[in-house]
């Protein structure tokens, strides 16, 4: 399987309706705001899928983060921010509302990949 669009990427999110996921994105967006890419891990790590799923549509950083192959400090803020999330209760939104970052990391890996 490979997802090919940021609708097709929101619909598996739907299915797997991970709290947990949403939780973990809106942590390491209060962490580094500016790294989409760390974001946008957390949010997919939740889905249970292989990590290929996204390589294609998200790029080869947010499938090496989600792989937990990224740099030892961007492993960490994931681990972290994984195991925090599991406790936290505070109101992490809707998958909707990662609907734009979702689409910006992916136009920004089609961009890098035309340039390739």
């Amino acid at each position: 399987m490979e997802l090919r669009s940021v609708d097709e990427l929101m619909d598996l999110l739907h299915a797997c309706g991970s709290e947990h996921a949403l939780r973990t994105a809106a942590l390491l967006r209060r962490s580094r705001p500016a790294d989409k890419e760390l974001q946008v891990a957390g949010l997919v790590m939740g889905t249970g899928q292989a990590a290929e799923v996204v390589r294609t549509l998200l790029g080869e950083r947010v499938y090496r983060l989600v792989c937990h192959r990224g740099s030892a400090a961007d492993d960490e803020l994931l681990r972290l921010a994984g195991e925090e999330s599991l406790t936290a209760r505070f109101d992490a939104g809707v998958l909707e509302d990662w609907r734009a970052v979702l689409e910006l990391v992916a136009a920004r890996n089609s961009r890098l990949e035309t340039v390739d």
